[in-house]
């Protein structure tokens, strides 16, 4: 069933791993292409991802976008060189991984290296496990299919994006929001329509106003038609 957006949409809220990119993470060239002519024509395009800012950074970059970075899992925004914001302590979180590491053979993902406020570890062990031995320390535990994250109550996708919305007059209730991921659920609840995908999480496709029939990058060009962005225009291309 497809619901209807409950507000005109004004941005787009776009996850990146399993929402731009497939499971082995290769990003999608239509979609690319897409996301470039409406950020051309003035539309908002705020990348929300579990990856690290300057994987994130790199690919806001490479495909011609602006506005605001949501990344760390919602643990920061980046606006700018200048001006980052960020919302949750990656101490809190090591403390929270040294707990758990003593009882179960967790593994930090490569890329927690470069991660400012947050913990990711590689998803082979059930979050069930992990939930008890966090309990009161101050840390959510989210999955994203990619990653488990361990991140203070007060960051998250849904926390992030009121930030990065902020300065340009903007609600999470303004958007489309788009996701795979367990750690989506919440922002696409708050959203004026949300996407998902025929391989997304369960929760993920709960959560959903509309999921698509393709998957990941080509169900959001899917979607994006449905509800109306894709008017023709001239294609910049990714030269």
């Amino acid at each position: 069933m497809t619901h209807l957006p409950r507000k005109p949409i004004r941005a787009l809220i776009v996850d990146v791993d399993g929402t731009l990119t497939d499971r082995d993470r290769v990003l999608n060239f239509e979609v690319a292409k897409t996301l470039r002519m409406l950020s051309s024509r003035g539309l908002p395009i705020v990348m929300a991802t579990g990856n690290v800012l300057p994987i994130a950074l790199g690919l806001q970059r490479f495909l011609g976008l602006k506005g605001p970075i949501i990344a760390d899992n919602g643990g920061m925004v980046y606006f700018s060189e200048e001006r980052i914001v960020r919302l949750g302590s990656r101490e809190v979180a090591l403390r929270a991984y040294e707990k758990i590491r003593a009882s179960l053979p967790v593994r930090l993902l490569f890329t927690d290296r470069w991660r400012e406020t947050e913990v990711a570890l590689v998803p082979d062990q059930p979050v069930e496990k992990i939930l008890p031995l966090v309990a009161g320390m101050g840390v959510k535990v989210e999955n994203t299919g990619f990653a488990i994250h361990l991140i203070e109550p007060t960051a998250g996708k849904l926390p992030a994006a009121r930030v990065a919305l902020e300065p340009l007059g903007l609600e999470v209730g303004d958007c489309l929001v788009a996701g795979d991921g367990d750690n989506d659920v919440e922002l696409m609840k708050a959203a004026s329509v949300s996407v998902s995908f025929p391989e997304a999480m369960p929760l993920a496709r709960e959560a959903a106003d509309y999921v698509s029939d393709e998957g990941d990058g080509a169900g959001l060009l899917e979607a994006l038609e449905r509800f109306d962005l894709l008017e023709e225009s001239e294609d910049p291309g990714l030269g």
